[in-house]
């Protein structure tokens, strides 16, 4: 095979895109995520402080700060 034709293959498949699906919970989850850590970092709370300090251990302190605000911007999120 031409290295030109290979060449020109691989940069017409980066043009071809897949549309995906979300789903009303995924995104009901994504923003009651984003939403916690937004008011945990406005509220000055130590747990967002070690969330971002500890990179190591970002994503433990990220599911305690989620599951600390879940139910505060639970309703925000389903807006």
């Amino acid at each position: 095979m031409d290295l030109d034709k290979l060449i020109e293959e691989m940069l017409e498949e980066s043009k071809r895109t897949t549309a995906t699906r979300v789903t009303r919970h995924t995104k009901i989850l994504k923003a009651t995520g984003h939403l916690a850590s937004t008011q945990a970092r406005r509220r000055n709370d130590p747990l967002y402080k070690k969330m971002i300090y500890h990179r190591e251990l970002y994503y433990k302190y990220r599911e305690l700060v989620h599951q600390k605000y879940e139910l505060r911007v639970i309703g925000a999120a389903r807006r």
